[in-house]
């Protein structure tokens, strides 16, 4: 267990993945300080939104609400992939998955050059459909999937 864990994202649509990503950092942080990607910065990494960071900082704090009735966090407005990682060195680990593991690895290499800790990278794997393929908010947002991954027929 960590006293402060940090993780990030877009956070459109909220869906299984979130879930899980966001599960893995209540498990193991005391406190977590959560990133979401400002409107321009969504749209700096060519992210398709649906939903404008007001709507999606409401989403998520419903989510967490729902999902988790966690109050042990903090959510940061996110105009680049470091955020208060490399801010404080209250912080001792990043949830992440795969696909951004990298931005975990320059986080930790600016970390390492103002002379802060590095923060233990912890892995959630990406959740799949039953075809395993990624849930994406994408795909949900294109009428591909459910939030659960389920193939939506027409």
């Amino acid at each position: 267990m960590f006293d402060t864990v940090a993780t990030g994202g877009t956070f459109d649509i909220m869906h299984r993945g979130h879930y899980t990503l966001l599960l893995k950092a209540f498990d193991v942080g005391k406190q977590v300080i959560i990133g979401i990607s400002s409107d321009d910065y969504a749209r700096f990494k060519k992210k398709k939104i649906t939903n404008e960071y007001s709507v999606r900082l409401k989403n998520l704090k419903k989510f967490i609400q729902d999902k988790f009735n966690k109050t042990n966090y903090l959510i940061y407005e996110l105009n680049d992939f470091y955020g208060p990682t490399v801010l404080t060195r209250d912080v001792q680990a990043i949830v992440t998955t795969e696909a951004t593991k990298v931005n975990c690895i320059k986080i930790n290499e600016l970390r390492k050059s103002k002379g802060m800790p590095q923060l233990e990278i912890i892995i959630v794997p990406l959740v799949e459909d039953q075809e395993g393929r990624v849930i994406s908010s994408t795909r949900i947002r294109e009428g591909e999937i459910d939030r659960n991954g389920n193939k939506l027929t027409f």
